[in-house]
């Protein structure tokens, strides 16, 4: 991998650290506890309920991610990044910019059942 797309690839994870952290932040709003009187418009309160489980497991999920990001953030600069932790063989490019936190290449996960 050149020092370029190490930039790039870095510049990805801060662009899409700053963008999960906003999205935690909207839906730790959108979890907030539902008040027993509470409906809005024709939305009953199971509805609301069902929605908010929908919502945590959203936030539960933007978490795992940002911590990905951040272990990656710290790693982008090493050898070590970039190279698939089952056959050691380097990761596409492309892939890290979609998923800058993939730690296996595409051939690797798909063997995992991932």
């Amino acid at each position: 991998m050149t020092k370029i797309q190490r930039e790039q690839i870095k510049d990805k994870i801060i662009q899409d650290i700053a963008s999960i952290e906003k999205e935690i932040l909207d839906l730790q709003e959108k979890t907030k506890p539902i008040a027993p009187d509470c409906s809005l418009g024709r939305l009953t309160r199971l509805e609301m309920i069902g929605e908010q489980q929908v919502n945590e497991h959203a936030l539960h999920e933007a978490q795992i991610r940002l911590n990905k990001l951040k272990y990656a953030i710290q790693k982008v600069d090493k050898e070590s990044y970039g190279i698939c932790a089952e056959c050691e063989e380097e990761i596409v490019f492309g892939r890290l910019m979609i998923l800058p936190e993939s730690t296996h290449c595409i051939s690797c996960l798909s063997e995992l059942g991932n």
